[in-house]
C-alpha cells in the first residue's frame, strides 16, 4: 500500500506528542502500536525525524508517511496494514538514540540524522553486513562489549555465516592479545552469543531456530546487551 491509499483516514489517528516526554517512551508507544488494529494508525509528533521508529513499527506491520510542518516539527503517520507480533525476533533497534533528546533536542536531531546517514543512506558502498562486522571489532577495541554483542547478533540475523565469525574472533585474539581475549572477551555476552551459534549449529539447529534463541537470550531484556 501507499500513503495515497490511506491518507483520508489520518484525521482519525491517535496522536502521540513526544516532544516534551522525558525518559524512555518507547515501551508505551510500542504497546499502543501493538494494540492498534489493522486499518487504523498513530500520529507521532517530534521535533526531529524519528528514524529509529520506522523499522520498529514496520516489524509489527506498519507503514509510514512523514511530513515536516511549518513549525519545523515532524508529523509521522503510522498506518497498520498487517498485524504482526514478532518484534522481539527482529534485529536490535537503536533505542539508545531516544536518550539524546533528554539532554538537548538539537543533539537528538543530530544524532538521529547521523545514525540514519551511517546505516541507511544509499550512498554507502560497503555492504551492510561488512559494516556491522567493522562496527563489532571497533566496539571491542574501544571496550564496548554491549555494542559489539548487538552487532554480532544483527550480523548473524542478516545472514553472516558463522565461519566468518570464526575469522573475526581469530583476528580479535591476534589484535587484542591472548590475555585481553581471555579475561574480557571470553566471559562477555559477545562471546557467549558466538558460542550459542556454534554449539547450536553443531546440534543441527536451523538458522531460524538459532536466531530465535539469540533474541530470547540476548535480546533487550538482557542487561548485558540492552541500551535502555
Amino acid at each position: 500500500m501507499s500513503f495515497e491509499d490511506w491518507k483520508d483516514k489520518i484525521s482519525e489517528f491517535k496522536t502521540v506528542d513526544v516532544r516534551q516526554l522525558q525518559g524512555n517512551f518507547f515501551p508505551g508507544l510500542l504497546k499502543m502500536a501493538k494494540n492498534t488494529p489493522e486499518g487504523e494508525g498513530i500520529k507521532i509528533i517530534q521535533t526531529f525525524e524519528p528514524h529509529p521508529l520506522y523499522a520498529a513499527l514496520k516489524a509489527i506491520g506498519f507503514e509510514h508517511y512523514t511530513e515536516k510542518v511549518d513549525s519545523g516539527d515532524f508529523h509521522v503517520y503510522f498506518y497498520r496494514i498487517k498485524k504482526k507480533d514478532d518484534i522481539e525476533q527482529s534485529p536490535f533497534r537503536p533505542l539508545a538514540l531516544l536518550n539524546f533528546p533528554m539532554i538537548d533536542e538539537e543533539l537528538g536531531e543530530i544524532t538521529a540524522n547521523f545514525w540514519n546517514l551511517t546505516w541507511n543512506d544509499e550512498k554507502r558502498t560497503l555492504p551492510y553486513e561488512t559494516r556491522l562486522l567493522l562496527s563489532l571489532t571497533n566496539a571491542v577495541g574501544a571496550g564496548r562489549m554491549r555494542q559489539a554483542s548487538r552487532e554480532l547478533i544483527k550480523a548473524y540475523i542478516y545472514g553472516v555465516d558463522s565461519a566468518i565469525l570464526d575469522d573475526v574472533f581469530e583476528l580479535l585474539a591476534w589484535n587484542q592479545g591472548i590475555g585481553y581475549f581471555s579475561s574480557e572477551i571470553g566471559p562477555s555476552a559477545l562471546f557467549q552469543a558466538y558460542k550459542l551459534i556454534k554449539t547450536q549449529e553443531k546440534n543441527g539447529k536451523s538458522r531460524d531456530e538459532i536466531k530465535q534463541m539469540l533474541m530470547e537470550k540476548f535480546g533487550e531484556k538482557n542487561i548485558e546487551v540492552s541500551v535502555q
